[in-house]
């Protein structure tokens, strides 16, 4: 039976917690169990609750998928074969505007196939792209805004961790996901594209074109001396193309679940990276490297699934359902509250949390007005993916201020210079509202 008093008491209590700066797990599992105390009375059901929430997820192969599909990545991102298709791209655009900041997003949505994270994403181009930008005379902000923006496609491009953590908690279809996130990507990484080379046109001096072309400057932030040869980026193109086409393709047409085609693409990706040159120290801190990323993600997924259950012993996403669909407020309108919400969370807080928080809450709500899942779970992924460029929090610009190691560089320079892209992110929402087979082709294609 649904209690106002404590529904209220849950909500209100989760977000003081996580305002106040507690960690985002910790605020739903006690969140979780104030609830679940509250509707029984009895710390025995608290305790069996816990038991056996956390004896399913250990069980739940599922969750395996992130930190080995986070393993791909990092064992792709270390070989260095991100950096040999980098530099091909930026030799063969040399006659178009803005060829750099292109290169730029080209190749953040190959990594995006090869690693789902934007943060990881950010922090590469960060070291690969921005030295190459300053030699030939790139304005910094655009420079990097081009990286922060084009990061974002980690999140929405398969393997996305968003679109894991998503179907994780909605139980939807990771493969479904994954191919519902290709045409959006593509449409938000060709939008960049026509940004960058009009702004190359319009406006000269932000990349160089007014001034002195190809000179290389000596700085703290200096070009890499070595080239990729043909046959390195040959290697380097076959063995990613090869990794992702295996791996992707195996779990679209029901080779292998998601979960084993992570752990193949893992294993595919250090044999790559042996071949290409990675030691035992690099794959030493690859592996490191994941765990400290993955741990708190798996941790954040139980506090999750506890919080779930919460929600529906209170009855508290019936409630908000039915609070909803009784204001008479059309199903856009709402959807439009939702994203705003989305947007404002992305302000203070990282965008896993926020899916944490609201899709238990959300996505049972849209689905009750009548949108699509697929879709839904793809606008819902750009919006909150948009918190990753919106200040104060901007978790991208701050990690891109981090790789970069300039002092020149202020983070309110970089957050301005994303606001082109947090603005088409915001025009990818209302395209796939508009038409949802953006997102729904691909799936209905191969499903």
């Amino acid at each position: 039976m649904f209690d106002v008093n404590t529904a209220t008491i849950i909500i209100v209590l989760l977000f003081v917690l996580v305002l106040l700066g507690v960690h985002v797990a910790i605020a739903l599992g006690m969140t979780s169990v104030v609830g679940i105390f509250l509707v029984t009375g009895k710390w025995r059901i608290v305790e069996a609750t816990l038991a056996s929430t956390a004896a399913e997820a250990m069980r739940d192969f599922t969750f395996a998928v992130i930190p080995l599909f986070m393993l791909m990545g990092e064992f792709i991102g270390r070989s260095g074969a991100i950096k040999d298709i980098y530099q091909a791209i930026n030799r063969g655009l040399k006659a178009l505007p803005g060829r750099l900041a292109v290169a730029t997003v080209i190749g953040n949505t190959i990594f995006s196939f090869v690693t789902g994270v934007s943060i990881a994403s950010a922090a590469a181009f960060s070291r690969i792209a921005y030295p190459e930008m300053k030699a030939h005379g790139y304005h910094k902000g655009f420079a990097l805004g081009a990286i922060a923006g084009s990061s974002c496609l980690g999140m929405l491009i398969p393997p996305s961790v968003l679109m894991i953590v998503w179907g994780i908690l909605t139980e939807q279809s990771i493969g479904q996901l994954f191919l519902a996130g290709i045409l959006p990507g593509i449409l938000l990484a060709s939008l960049y594209l026509l940004y960058i080379v009009g702004s190359a046109i319009l406006r000269p001096q932000l990349t160089g074109e007014s001034g002195v072309k190809g000179q290389v400057i000596q700085n703290d932030v200096t070009t890499s001396s070595v080239e990729a040869s043909g046959v390195q980026v040959l290697f380097s193109v076959f063995g990613i193309v090869f990794i992702i086409a295996g791996v992707l393709g195996g779990i679209w047409f029901g080779i292998f679940t998601p979960t084993e085609g992570a752990g193949a693409g893992a294993a595919l990706a250090l044999l790559f990276a042996i071949a290409k040159g990675m030691r035992k120290k690099q794959l030493l801190e690859a592996i490191f490297s994941v765990g400290k990323t993955a741990a708190p993600i798996l941790i954040l997924l139980f506090a999750a699934a506890l919080y779930s259950r919460t929600l529906a012993m209170t009855g508290v996403t019936t409630a908000i359902q039915d609070f909803f669909l009784s204001t008479g407020l059309s199903p856009l309108v709402i959807l439009g509250l939702i994203v705003l919400v989305w947007f404002l969370l992305g302000m203070v807080i990282d965008s896993i949390s926020i899916m944490l928080l609201t899709v238990p809450i959300f996505e049972p709500l849209a689905t009750a007005l009548g949108f699509d899942r697929i879709s839904f779970a793809v606008i819902g992924i750009l919006a909150i993916e948009a918190g990753l460029l919106t200040p104060p929090f901007g978790l991208l610009v701050y990690t891109v201020k981090a790789a970069i190691q300039d002092a020149s560089v202020s983070v309110s320079e970089i957050f301005k210079s994303s606001v082109p892209y947090w603005i088409i992110m915001l025009i990818g929402i209302i395209s796939i509202v508009k038409f949802p087979q953006i997102a729904n082709y691909l799936p209905e294609l191969l499903f």
